[in-house]
């Protein structure tokens, strides 16, 4: 156990308890999350670390505050609210930390899924033993997190000496993707029946395919619409106001100065600023979010 873990733990461990059960999610979270924490460790790591944001933060906020406003007490209390709010803030997004982590797994195994189990379909046509059918799949290092989880799958038959329906339970129950989860599961329930294992996959990879193409699909829309308003709301708009300010700066007199100012800052910092951020929310709606 690392050293700033073990000060957490000393410290804040008994009061960790007391907290734990207001945040119940958060156990299945870190376990998904592959986070090597234990529950009562992530609690009093959030608790110091928020703690010593909250010691760090204040005399500056005071300092500066108190510089500002010319009073000392308005200061002191101006900082001391602010601080409180941003340590809370802190801790809240400490604590979502690894659902997020989480999320953003899911997403990407979604992505990685229907062209997995395409993979998948071809190995199981050879009616190969389904440990085996892993132990294949894992060696193909295409689709990274689906791996890491066959991976998981492997590692408890082979080190832990499990069974392959036990270690597909435990596989199911801590993926975060609900689209694996009901693969596996399906799997689990194909190979303690006895099914056609081979027709399952392939009817499977039919639904994620479809499922697929129809994110696809809207996502193009998504994307067209998000083209119309950036063209119309900020290149034109921007045009338009530098035109608009040119002409007026011609005919009144002063502030020339100023207008440069504010038309060079519109088309080096605003624009750029206002592009990055499209971008961003572009890849964020991505299937797959890559």
């Amino acid at each position: 156990m690392p050293s700033f873990t073990k000060l957490g733990m000393r410290l804040f461990g008994p009061l960790s308890e007391g907290v734990m059960p207001y945040f119940p999610e958060l156990k299945s979270n870190i376990r998904r999350a592959k986070l090597r924490t234990s529950l009562q460790e992530y609690f009093s790591n959030a608790i110091l670390v928020t703690i010593l944001i909250f010691v760090f933060e204040m005399p500056l906020l005071s300092f500066i505050f108190g510089l500002y406003f010319q009073n000392f007490l308005f200061g002191f209390i101006s900082s001391f609210t602010v601080t409180i709010f941003l340590s809370l803030i802190f801790f809240f997004a400490f604590i979502n930390y690894p659902k997020t982590i989480v999320s953003e797994r899911s997403k990407k195994i979604d992505g990685e899924l229907s062209f997995a189990s395409i993979y998948l379909t071809s190995i199981t046509g050879s009616k190969l033993p389904l440990n085996k059918i892993f132990e294949v799949f894992s060696k193909f290092g295409e689709y990274t997190e689906i791996k890491n989880e066959i991976l998981a799958i492997n590692k408890d038959t082979e080190l832990f000496g499990m069974d392959v329906n036990t270690a597909l339970e435990r596989s199911a129950e801590r993926t975060p993707s609900k689209g694996l989860k009901e693969l596996l599961w399906g799997i689990l329930s194909i190979n303690k029946t006895g099914g056609d294992l081979d027709v399952y996959i392939k009817e499977k990879t039919k639904n994620f395919v479809s499922e697929y193409r129809r994110k696809v699909y809207e996502f193009s829309h998504q994307v067209s619409l998000i083209i119309e308003v950036y063209l119309t709301s900020i290149v034109i708009g921007s045009i338009f106001f530098t035109i608009l300010t040119s002409i007026m700066s011609g005919i009144s007199s002063g502030g020339t100065a100023n207008l440069i100012f504010l038309q060079f800052f519109l088309i080096a910092a605003v624009l750029p600023l206002t592009s990055i951020l499209f971008i961003i929310i572009i890849k964020t709606m991505r299937p797959g979010g890559e």
